[in-house]
């Protein structure tokens, strides 16, 4: 009499163990870290991808321990204006945020994105492991290999250090402030330079 009982227990506690295990793996995310100038410029064309989770703010590859804006806009800390993105990779690969981040910078300026001049608006991949690192690199060289540009392509890629999160007034900046953000963008020349560099892909 007990045994059909205890039978199905065990299928119930053997199925959820199996569900546990299912949705652990698949919530596990994965970052992404992509610097190409302006922090607030950045966030948005990976904010709404399907996919991407979070997308922070904030500043990296430098030296000065918890950097402020007014600091690292001044330049001299070593870190630059970056994005830091979470991201499940079951529903978009690191390759596609690659290519969402090429489309989205000037790759033949050093130290300097559009109207933002400096160490600290330079673009760059920061990879987190070795399979990063391989992609970021096979990237470029996909970009060099169509010669698109007259100049060389010379966006760094380097490894990841401490990424510090900006300031809360920065987060989720185009949201908050819709006007001033779309005014910086086209005083910067950011949108005209992409046209020009990207054609139709430009941000996609």
């Amino acid at each position: 009499m007990w045994k059909p009982i205890y039978r199905s227990i065990l299928i119930c506690l053997i199925f959820i163990s199996c569900l546990h295990s299912t949705t652990a793996t698949a919530a596990t995310p994965e970052r992404a870290i992509f610097a190409g100038g302006c922090f607030w410029c950045m966030e948005q064309p990976f904010d709404t991808l399907p996919g991407v989770l979070s997308v922070m703010p904030g500043y990296t590859g430098g030296t000065k321990p918890n950097p402020t804006y007014q600091e690292v806009s001044a330049g001299g800390t070593g870190h630059t204006e970056a994005v830091e993105i979470s991201y499940d990779p079951a529903r978009i690969s690191y390759e596609k945020l690659l290519q969402i981040f090429w489309r989205n910078i000037d790759p033949t300026k050093d130290d300097r994105q559009f109207c933002d001049i400096g160490n600290q608006y330079r673009a760059a991949i920061f990879y987190i492991s070795d399979q990063q690192r391989t992609l970021a690199l096979a990237s470029k060289e996909d970009i060099n290999k169509i010669k698109r540009f007259k100049e060389p392509v010379v966006t760094e890629i380097v490894p990841a250090s401490r990424f510090y999160p900006a300031e809360e007034y920065h987060r989720q900046y185009y949201k908050k402030n819709p006007l001033r953000y779309r005014f910086y963008r086209s005083n910067c020349g950011r949108d005209k330079r992409l046209n020009e560099l990207w054609g139709a892909t430009a941000g996609h």
